[in-house]
């Protein structure tokens, strides 16, 4: 019983002992890493901890303020875009981009996914985008989405 016990302890305490100091060395133009110090310009390295319930960015370099700008405005447009459409159930959702179908309140994103980058985009007098659907390779038909503050208002599908 005992035995069993100081076993159950040791094994405990093996990831505090595993987890040593690391090194950095360089030596003649070669870097080396080692847990003990390997000469005078030998360096400690800090290692963050990745356990559970941290950050999984904290060891991601820092992003340049360009791309924050731009990643915030975009953010800022997803967010007014998602604000003015319907909402639309996340199982229907999932649903209608399986079966590649597109519906009214649906967000520019979501057309994307669906159907992909639009081949033809019109800006005036309403965001229009159009798709084409071909069968063996001949024109089948023309697929219209009209848009209205970022979201899907219309749908209309014709022959050409």
């Amino acid at each position: 019983m005992k035995r069993t016990v100081f076993f159950l302890i040791l094994l405990l305490c093996v990831p505090a002992i595993a987890w040593a100091q690391v090194y950095r060395c360089d030596d003649s133009g070669e870097t080396r890493f080692s847990d003990q110090p390997c000469g005078e310009d030998s360096r400690p390295v800090t290692i963050r901890d990745n356990q559970i319930g941290g950050s999984f960015g904290q060891n991601l370099p820092p992003e340049s303020e360009a791309e924050n700008t731009e990643k915030e405005e975009e953010k800022r447009t997803q967010q007014q875009a998602k604000d003015t459409c319907r909402f639309i159930n996340s199982t229907d959702l999932r649903r209608y981009l399986v079966r590649e179908q597109v519906v009214k309140g649906m967000t520019k994103e979501h057309v994307r996914k669906a159907f992909g980058r639009p081949p033809e985009t019109y800006p005036t007098p309403q965001e229009t985008w159009v798709y084409q659907t071909r069968y063996y390779g001949n024109l089948y038909e023309l697929t219209y989405v009209y848009f209205r503050d970022g979201c899907v208002e219309d749908v209309v599908y014709r022959k050409p």
